[in-house]
């Protein structure tokens, strides 16, 4: 593991010579706190969805939401469990690695939204159900995209691994 410093002309691994960082490279502790925000909020996800206020509280979604509420849950708890590993171990081949799950399992639960498709709008200003479908359809393409993404740079870097995070 790396520890940079917050002194001027510390150098690590991690680092260039004469003390910059790579483009895009955050420090891991600048990470690690956005891995424990990012496991917060898919543990306040899943509790708002499914304990109080619960998915029923929500006007617009209807009972078939049950169909999709197993894949939705999984995917939250996806992302808790991913951030909470990376908290541990932040190797970029295993961050890889949990995007190519995550987003294969949110990719999953997106697609399932658009079959079922448990909504039921009221307000008529507006064509919210057409709005809604385009919506997840950008949704699962641009899932479809990122996986891809993850998937070619996890195999990137299991291939050439790299000495940086």
């Amino acid at each position: 593991m790396t520890v940079t410093t917050s002194r001027p002309n510390s150098t690590s691994s991690s680092r260039r010579p004469g003390g910059t960082r790579p483009s895009g490279v955050r420090p891991v502790p600048a990470r690690r706190v956005g891995y424990v925000v990012g496991a917060a909020v898919d543990g306040v996800l899943l509790y708002l969805t499914n304990v109080a206020p619960g998915w029923r509280a929500v006007p617009f979604l209807t009972d078939d939401f049950t169909r999709v509420l197993g894949l939705v849950n999984l995917s939250l708890l996806a992302g808790l469990v991913a951030n909470l590993l990376y908290v541990m171990y932040d190797r970029r081949w295993f961050r890889d690695l949990g995007g190519v799950l995550t987003t294969g399992i949110g990719t999953a639960a997106t697609v399932q939204l658009l079959r079922v498709f448990p909504f039921a709008f009221t307000d008529t200003s507006l064509d919210w159900e057409r709005v809604a479908r385009m919506l997840l359809v950008v949704g699962v393409v641009a899932s479809a995209i990122g996986l891809a993404v993850q998937v070619a740079m996890l195999v990137a870097h299991l291939v050439a691994p790299e000495k940086r995070n």
